[in-house]
């Protein structure tokens, strides 16, 4: 059996969408299967009751060299001593912590999972391999001229792999709250954009602006890897709700209704205030008709 990790970075305020999280990963997972978390070292204490054998709980500092250093602004604003300008932001950090982390927990397989997500089926990874390969979260077409973001994402993941410019829209889209990455084409990616950048690549990919860990590993797969180690396609395997816009408990319930059969997870929005029984309700609906 392949074996699975889950990697996750949230920080305090997310500490009660967490529990729900974890619980399921400890429902739906094998039990060797550990949930990998990342917060900000002054968080920790937030879910130092989730440590176990199948909870290892990590600081940036842990898996972020010690000359960034985390400023106390709003916004979670980084800077690294060795190249204080730009300053890195606090999202681009985290997705860098991501990175780091996936490469360091024991495991083929790692399933990246946002705190606002809770899964509803049992995973395991060999049931996303095809050819003996994970496969890949890539939604063909999605990102269309409008997407403004993901088309500069592109660009930016392109630049850091030194490949040509990208095309023009619509061009695939491979964001979301739960993905499943190899650690193998994580190492490869870093040492990608380490020979093309001629920087290491956490310095070359904290100094961006405007970056997405998801476009880049999914640029990584489908324009350097070749024919023999690309991946196969992943549909969706999370159901999501990225409204900001709190639901009602009948909007919750016609959400969770529609709940794909290849979909192993579920998302409201942590942005949209639902509240959390109506949250709960949608959670319930989903995982009985995951059982049916």
């Amino acid at each position: 059996m392949t074996e699975l990790a889950v990697v996750t970075p949230t920080y305090g305020p997310d500490a009660e969408l967490f529990a729900g999280l974890h619980r399921s990963v400890l429902e739906y997972t094998s039990d060797d299967t550990v949930h990998h978390v990342i917060v900000p070292a002054a968080h920790k204490a937030a879910f130092a009751r989730y440590r176990s054998r199948r909870c290892r709980i990590w600081t940036h500092p842990e898996l972020i060299p010690r000359r960034y250093v985390r400023l106390p602004l709003p916004g979670g604003i980084w800077v690294n001593g060795l190249r204080p300008w730009p300053p890195v932001r606090g999202w681009v950090m985290q997705q860098a912590a991501k990175i780091a982390a996936a490469t360091v927990v024991d495991a083929d397989a790692v399933l990246l999972a946002d705190s606002d997500v809770v899964l509803v089926r049992p995973v395991a990874a060999e049931n996303f391999t095809v050819d003996g390969r994970l496969t890949l979260l890539r939604e063909e077409g999605a990102v269309t001229a409008s997407m403004e973001r993901h088309v500069r994402w592109h660009q930016v993941a392109r630049d850091l792999l030194g490949l040509p410019p990208s095309p023009p829209p619509p061009l695939p889209d491979y964001v979301g709250p739960l993905v499943l990455w190899d650690p193998v084409i994580v190492a490869a990616m870093r040492d990608r954009i380490a020979e093309t950048t001629g920087r290491s690549w956490l310095e070359a990919f904290t100094t961006q602006l405007h970056v997405s860990e998801f476009i880049v590993y999914g640029v990584f797969a489908d324009g350097v890897l070749d024919d023999d180690t690309r991946p196969a396609t992943s549909p969706p395997i999370c159901h999501n709700n990225y409204d900001r816009t709190a639901m009602d408990h009948d909007a919750a319930i016609a959400f969770a209704e529609r709940l794909d059969p290849g979909a192993v997870g579920m998302m409201i929005s942590s942005h949209s205030g639902t509240p959390p029984e109506v949250r709960q309700a949608a959670i319930d609906r989903c995982v009985r008709l995951a059982a049916e």
